[in-house]
């Protein structure tokens, strides 16, 4: 019950940005010892579920630009899939979701202010000569761990000035929807659907549906905005770290 509720709150959160909130449900799915075999195909089930309402919305709205979207996607999708396919040991897996959460805790720390500046001819050069690799670096490592990866990709663009904060919230949406569709057929195809996950966990969906309904069509948020990243943030370190005192010798 206490699960389900803590999936509620962030799929109500996340998706008021654009974000499906995998990293903290791979986190709150390892604090309960869940098996590694699942942790992705919770994961990325339940941030498809949430993503799907928030593309929805920034893309009714018409917020995504969608000719620059393309080339972070146009090969994010297939690396994602392949990282699904990618057959890890637990410990490698277990390696790889330390520095994923190590990662995603650290960016929810930075300061990210609201861009209005335009983008810079350099900076915008930069961004769409790279953005196909971006785009396959980060679906293939999400598609092993089980998250979307747009908690990595919206730091990127709002550094680089990419676009803004809605465009941005509405890549990082569509990336994380294809990406977890992909990285879940990869997961399935190599593991198979999980019994414990459908007996087990059921409620789980169900609670990022009602809380990615709501956060969406809301865009509410229960702390102010900074805050939330920062509690967030935090707790992710420190899922992060108990995984690195079970990776580490």
């Amino acid at each position: 019950m206490i699960l389900t509720v803590l999936f509620f709150l962030v799929a109500l959160v996340y998706s008021s940005v654009g974000l499906g909130g995998g990293s903290s449900y791979l986190a709150l799915l390892h604090w309960h010892g869940v098996s590694p075999a699942v942790l992705p195909i919770l994961g990325l089930s339940c941030n498809l579920i949430v993503s799907a309402q928030g593309f929805a919305q920034f893309a009714h709205a018409g917020h995504l630009p969608w000719r620059r979207s393309l080339p972070f996607l146009v090969l994010s999708v297939p690396a994602s899939y392949l990282g699904g396919l990618f057959v890890v040991r637990e410990s490698t897996f277990l390696f790889l979701l330390a520095a994923s959460l190590t990662a995603a805790g650290c960016l929810l720390l930075v300061p990210l202010r609201d861009r209005h500046r335009p983008t810079s001819g350099l900076a915008r050069h930069i961004t769409a000569l790279g953005s196909p690799l971006i785009g396959a670096g980060l679906g293939f490592v999400s598609g092993i761990v089980g998250i979307g990866g747009g908690i990595f990709l919206a730091p990127i663009l709002h550094l680089t000035r990419w676009a803004p904060a809605k465009q941005v919230a509405a890549l990082a949406a569509g990336f994380i929807l294809l990406n977890s569709a992909a990285g879940l057929v990869g997961q399935l195809q190599k593991h198979g659907w999980s019994t414990e996950a459908v007996l087990n966990f059921w409620p789980l969906p169900l609670a990022v549906l009602v809380g990615g309904l709501l956060g969406a069509r809301c865009g509410c948020s229960i702390l102010p905005a900074v805050r939330l990243r920062q509690i967030t943030g935090f707790i992710i370190l420190i899922v992060a770290g108990n995984l690195w005192t079970r990776v580490l010798p």
